[in-house]
Order: C-alpha cells, then sequence, then structure tokens
C-alpha cells in the first residue's frame, strides 16, 4: 500500500512577508462594488454633521461602506457588524483595518444619517439612471407591512382611550356639580353640547378649593375634591397625550409611538393578529428600488399622492407610467395622475370581474344598466326609469370628498323580476359616482391595451418579487430600530445594499 501525504497543518507556520488583504479579495466580489460604488457619492452633507475639534472620527464614507455591506449580508446588529470588522477580511479590507465599536456604528446610523441619507439614496439612483439600468419613466408600486420593533402588547387603543375618557370626565363634572351647588347654593346645569377640557376642569377645582375653607362641607366632598385633583386630572392629561401621539391613526405602541398596528401577512399564529408596524412603499424599475416611502397608515390607497410626490422631490419630474394594483385605484388618485400628465396603469376594484362572461352578461349589475346621459336617467332590466333623487358628498379619510349621485327605480314591489334585481324593502336605489366612472373606463383601455397586458404582466417580477427578494433573501421581516426617522434609514440601507447588489449584473436589464 502507497503511503497517504497530507497537507500540511500547521497552525503557528509563519511567512515571509505579510499577504495584502487586496490580494486576498476577488476583484469580482461584491465588496469592491459596494466600495466603488459608495466612492462615488458626495458625502458632504453628512459631513456638516461634524462639528470638528477633538479626537479624530470615522470617516462617514467609511461607515457607510461598512454599514450598506453589513445590510447586502443580511447583516443587521450593530454588535454582529463590530464583530465581522474583527473576523471577517472582507470587511477588514472595507474599513481600512479600522474597527470601530457598535456603539458608534449605531450612533452613525441613527444620528449622522438622519435628514441626508435619501440624497445618498438619490445619487446611487441618478447614477444606475445615467449607466442605463434604470430610465425613471415607469414606477411599478406595491408595498408591504413589516412589523416594528415595539412590543406586540403595548398597544394603545383610539376608542378605548376616547371611551374611557368621556366617562371620566361626566364623572368628574357630576362630582364638581354636586360640590359647587352646595357652595353656591344653585344647581349647575350641565353642558352636554360641549365637552370641557383638562384646564377648565382645573380651574373649576382651584375655586372650589378657594371656597373649602370657608364653606361647611363634609370630609366624603373634601376627599372628592382632592381625588379629583390628584387622580382624575393627571388621567385626563395622559388621555390628552395619547390622542395627541396617535394623531389621525386608531392606534400605536408605547414602546414606538411612531408604529401603528397592522394586520401582518406573516403570522405565525395564522390568527389574523394585529401586530405594531409600519406600511413600507417601493417603486422599481428593472427590479432596482427607484424610490421608497415609510407610512403609518395601514392602507395603501391614501399612501400613492405623498409617495408619487417624494418621487418628484427627489428627481425633479414625473414618471410618464405609474403601474400598481388595485389597492391604489381611488377617484383621488387617478384624478391626481392624470393632472400630472401620468399615464395610470392602475387597477381598480372589480377590474377583473368585468373580464368575466358572468359578469358582462348580467343585466341586474348596476355596471351594466342603461344610463341616458342627456336625461340623467338609468333604465332597469324591467324598463322602468330609475331618476336621482338627491346627492351626496362623502368624504374620505384623507378628506377628498367625491360627488355621488342616487338613483331610485319605482314600481319594485310589483316587478315580476324583484327578486333576481334585489333584495331590499321598497324602490330599488342605486349610489353612483359619474366621476369615478369616467377615470375607470379610461384606466380600463389602459390596462386592456397592448402595453397594459405588458405591464400587468411585469408587475409580479418587479415590487412584488423584490419584496420577496428583501424579506426570504435578505431575512429583514421586521425593524431594529425605533421611531419613523429611524425606520426609514434602516429601510433605505436595505433598498441601497439591494440596488449594489443588482448592480453586479454586466449589462443593463430589459
Amino acid at each position: 500500500m502507497a503511503k497517504i501525504a497530507f497537507k500540511s497543518d500547521n497552525q503557528k507556520q509563519s511567512l515571509l512577508l505579510p499577504p495584502s488583504l487586496d490580494e486576498l479579495i476577488p476583484l469580482t466580489h461584491s465588496v469592491r462594488v459596494v466600495n466603488a460604488m459608495i466612492d462615488r457619492l458626495d458625502v458632504d452633507a453628512i459631513l456638516h454633521t461634524y462639528r470638528g475639534g477633538g479626537n479624530s472620527c470615522f470617516h462617514p464614507r467609511q461607515m457607510l461602506k461598512i454599514l450598506v455591506y453589513a445590510y447586502l449580508n443580511n447583516i443587521y446588529s450593530s454588535r454582529r457588524i463590530a464583530q465581522q470588522l474583527s473576523e471577517n477580511i472582507h470587511y477588514m479590507w472595507l474599513s481600512g483595518g479600522a474597527k470601530p465599536d457598535f456603539r458608534t456604528i449605531n450612533y452613525f446610523r441613527g444620528k449622522r444619517l438622519k435628514g441626508t441619507f435619501e440624497e445618498l439614496f438619490r445619487q446611487v439612483v441618478e447614477l444606475l439612471h445615467k449607466e442605463g439600468f434604470v430610465s425613471l419613466e415607469v414606477q411599478y408600486i406595491d408595498g408591504t407591512k413589516i412589523e416594528s420593533a415595539a412590543n406586540k402588547y403595548s398597544f394603545v387603543w383610539r376608542g378605548s382611550v376616547e371611551k374611557h375618557d368621556k366617562r371620566l370626565r361626566e364623572k368628574t363634572d357630576a362630582v364638581l356639580r354636586e360640590i359647587e351647588q352646595v357652595i353656591c347654593e344653585e344647581e349647575r346645569e350641565p353642558d352636554t353640547e360641549q365637552t370641557l377640557s383638562t384646564e377648565e376642569f382645573a380651574s373649576r377645582v382651584e375655586r372650589i378649593k378657594e371656597w373649602m375653607d370657608t364653606e361647611n362641607l363634609s370630609k366624603q366632598q373634601r376627599r372628592a375634591v382632592r381625588d379629583v385633583e390628584r387622580k382624575s386630572l393627571p388621567r385626563m392629561k395622559e388621555y390628552e397625550r395619547h390622542i395627541a401621539i396617535m394623531g389621525e391613526r386608531n392606534s400605536y405602541a408605547k414602546s414606538d409611538p411612531d408604529a401603528t398596528f397592522m394586520r401582518m401577512k406573516e403570522d405565525a399564529m395564522l390568527n389574523g393578529q394585529l401586530k405594531p408596524g409600519y406600511n413600507v412603499q417601493i417603486a422599481t424599475e428593472n427590479q432596482f428600488i427607484t424610490n421608497y416611502g415609510i407610512f403609518q397608515r395601514p392602507a395603501d390607497t391614501g399612501t400613492l399622492i405623498d409617495f408619487l410626490e417624494s418621487f418628484h422631490k427627489k428627481y425633479g419630474l414625473y414618471s410618464r407610467e405609474i403601474v400598481a394594483d388595485a389597492g391604489y385605484g381611488s377617484q383621488q388618485n387617478y384624478e391626481y395622475m392624470f393632472e400630472k400628465g401620468m399615464i395610470p396603469y392602475v387597477k381598480y376594484n372589480y377590474f377583473h370581474k368585468e373580464q368575466t362572461r358572468a359578469f358582462r352578461n348580467n343585466p341586474f349589475l348596476q355596471q351594466n344598466l342603461r344610463y341616458d346621459p342627456s336625461a340623467d336617467v338609468f333604465t332597469c332590466p324591467a324598463g322602468k326609469s330609475m331618476v336621482p333623487i338627491c346627492s351626496q358628498n362623502p368624504k374620505s379619510e384623507s378628506g377628498y370628498r367625491a360627488h355621488t349621485r342616487l338613483y331610485q327605480a319605482s314600481g319594485c314591489t310589483e316587478c315580476p323580476l324583484r327578486k333576481e334585481c334585489h333584495n331590499a324593502e321598497g324602490n330599488r336605489i342605486i349610489r353612483v359616482n359619474h366621476r369615478l366612472n369616467e377615470y375607470k373606463e379610461k384606466v380600463r383601455e389602459l390596462l386592456t391595451s397592448e402595453r397594459g397586458i405588458l405591464h400587468r404582466s411585469r408587475r409580479p417580477i418587479e415590487p412584488e418579487a423584490v419584496f420577496g427578494q428583501i424579506k426570504a433573501d435578505r431575512m429583514f421581516r421586521r425593524f431594529r430600530l425605533r421611531s419613523l426617522e429611524k425606520v426609514n434609514i434602516e429601510f433605505g440601507l436595505v433598498a441601497l445594499a439591494h440596488n449594489c447588489l443588482l448592480y453586479t449584473s454586466p449589462s443593463p436589464r430589459d
């Protein structure tokens, strides 16, 4: 049997000349792509946040490279990033041997990048635009909900706060009225039209305290005044603070007041549990992220206008084509896009259902009723006229008012088609938004055109695929930082790392 030879495994061997880290990094490695891209960015905005003097600092370009490369490799913890700087040759080469600790990394990410990161992201997208990777002429838009770092059980609900606040104020008002009646010997009528503020309750308590020394009040009444001052008034102020934090939202988390409780798809219990989170919106082109936004409202409908305006603010232009699903289809959004000269390939509710034969052949559906615009009259399947009876201007959550008209038929009780037509008592009433119907007709033509079919086929492989890569490949399913500003920075780093990884492609994508 021939002798078996093994390679040396001497762990204490020495080298005549220590190798350079640059020689150990392949020329095509992603760390070189990150290094080259960050070197092309203007970081003067971050430099202005430094005061100067004192000990030397780590250069912001150096820190930015470390963060982006860490996020590209699914490392989001500042402690783990600091660990890689001592163990991983890629991080050592990228940092030039520098080893900032986790506190420095976390401070740079949460403080130094505040108010400056969006400009850095804009520069990256501009580089992609110059090299032909993106045209900025089309936006594929979609949103997802990502859980906050807040405790999921630290919730505050608007309905509960308003209910308890109302009960407390009514109880306090009744107690004070009873005492005021004894002191003033006159009955104070309750004000049912206006709710008293906390300051007004406090002034009533101070006025009663001035009279307490001269008036013969019982122990129970004196104790009641003290309870109002020491317990009720602080609780009122606490309720007011809760309402102020929520603003227009219906909830928030105590450990992250900017987070709103939303229903998450990624629910391990599969019970539709509400969790604190943020609504993340992105726009993609060729799977590059060209814009992103963090919103506190769960619904996508109310985010579109602000999102498109942020795109215009970044790049000074409006995209020619907008592609999105039915979650963004509303009269306000259509009106905005048409006014700005955009072509909205944005679906609306029932778009796919309208394409079915069963829908088109159903004469009882409101969408299929004959309408005479000159007479402003609908005709039901029985041949009877449906005339306008009133107009309404309902207000949406964003404050937008849409004009709708109500039309009513006559003689429905004796109609042989009643059971097939409707189940309501009396005559059938329909609510019609003519302006929205006009927008839907235009959008329907766009969506069913050759260009629209192309965009509809590409949308699932644009933002939806990008979210899949971020959540599944990048393992980014939960924010690590708290507050809206820091969350914006954190997802911006994720988006920038995603673009850097995609940038390794040898040629622009079609």
